[in-house]
């Protein structure tokens, strides 16, 4: 049930991420046009798209834990087979929930500061909040550590087991 959750909430993330990048295209385009042709870009481009980036990465990395599409090679854990991948796994979720925990943990009350005080990046015509942008990065990384923890289980019970069934498969164009 969390698992099909976090799936469906990783998923609706997607789907943000891609209308946003979508309409940074627009944007982008609107900006060099009014540039080149009218001598006058749109105001406020830069900090949007730096914002922008920002919370496209972190949209996107649930996804990548959570459909196995981080990078990473099973080579050498190959060699030690189903144990050695559970092994490979395991310890490698554990670390993501170490990176993305800190992530959260340092985020956190940056966030909360950027809700109270109202921060804003850039000057002059267009002054854009930062914490939407703060906010999706705390989200991001919570849903990050919940996929790594059920990626941890999963290494776990593999281990414990020994069936290839209860790893995690990558698709197989993330393998290096």
């Amino acid at each position: 049930m969390i698992r099909n959750l976090n799936a469906r909430i990783v998923r609706a993330l997607l789907a943000c991420a891609a209308v946003i990048i979508f309409l940074l295209g627009f944007l982008v385009c609107a900006d060099v046009f009014g540039r080149a042709i009218f001598n006058a870009p749109v105001k406020g481009t830069p900090e949007m798209v730096s914002m922008s980036i920002v919370i496209i990465c972190f949209l996107l990395a649930g996804y990548a834990v959570q459909s196995g599409g981080m990078i990473y090679t099973d080579v050498v854990a190959g060699l030690f087979g189903v144990r050695g991948l559970a092994f490979a796994q395991l310890l490698s979720a554990v670390l993501g929930i170490a990176f993305f925990g800190i992530i959260v943990w340092g985020s956190y009350e940056p966030t909360l500061h950027a809700i109270v005080s109202g921060e804003y990046e850039g000057e002059g015509a267009l002054r854009v909040p930062v914490w939407p942008a703060r906010t999706v990065v705390v989200i991001g990384a919570v849903l990050v550590v919940a996929s790594y923890i059920m990626h941890a289980l999963s290494a776990t019970r593999a281990l414990i087991t020994g069936r290839a069934d209860d790893i995690v498969a990558p698709s197989a164009a993330t393998h290096l």
